[in-house]
C-alpha cells in the first residue's frame, strides 16, 4: 500500500508530476477547489488561452492542463524553489513551451500559490508571463502601444 501524502508540499509535488493524469489529479483536489489561471477574469485573453480566469472544481484543473498540453509542446517545466507555511505552498520556476500552431517557443517564469488541507488542494493560483505565452500564437504584430506618458506610441 502506498504511503499517504502527509504534507502540502508532497501533495503539490504529486500534482505537478501528474498534470496529464486525471486519475491521479482528481483525488488530490477538493470538489469545490478554486483554480485561478493567470488572472481573475480577462475575456480578451481567454480568446487566446481559453482556460484563463477563475474556475471552480477539480475538472477545471484537469481541463486547464489538458488545454496547455493541446496548445503547446512542453519542452521544459522546472521548479526552482518550493516552500510551505501551514496549508500554503509557494512554487517558483520556469518553463519553455512551443506553440503547436506556429512552432514558436517561449520561456517564462512562473509562480504558484497553492493551499492544501487534509491532503487535498482547495486553492491554486498559477501566474506566468502572459504577454510572452500569448505571443507564441501571434501571427502579426500585436498593434500599437502607448505606455510611457512622456513618449510616443510604438508598434511591436
Amino acid at each position: 500500500m502506498e504511503n499517504p501524502i502527509s504534507t502540502p508540499i508532497e501533495v503539490i509535488n504529486k500534482f505537478l508530476a501528474n498534470t496529464t493524469n486525471s486519475d491521479v489529479m482528481r483525488p488530490i483536489i477538493t470538489s469545490d477547489a478554486t483554480y485561478i489561471s493567470l488572472n481573475f477574469s480577462n475575456p480578451e485573453l481567454q480568446k487566446i488561452l481559453p482556460w484563463t480566469g477563475t474556475h471552480v472544481g477539480a475538472q477545471s484543473f484537469i481541463d486547464t492542463f489538458a488545454g496547455v498540453n493541446e496548445f503547446w509542446t512542453i519542452q521544459a517545466f522546472e521548479v526552482q524553489d518550493m516552500f510551505s507555511e501551514g496549508e500554503k505552498v509557494a512554487v517558483f520556476g520556469t518553463f519553455t513551451y512551443t506553440s503547436r500552431t506556429l512552432n514558436k517557443s517561449v520561456t517564462s517564469p512562473f509562480s504558484i500559490l497553492a493551499k492544501v488541507k487534509d491532503g487535498k488542494i482547495y486553492h491554486f493560483m498559477f501566474m506566468e508571463d502572459t504577454f510572452a505565452t500569448a505571443g507564441s500564437f501571434r501571427m502579426t504584430p500585436a498593434g500599437t502601444f502607448h505606455s510611457d506618458p512622456k513618449a510616443k506610441e510604438f508598434i511591436l
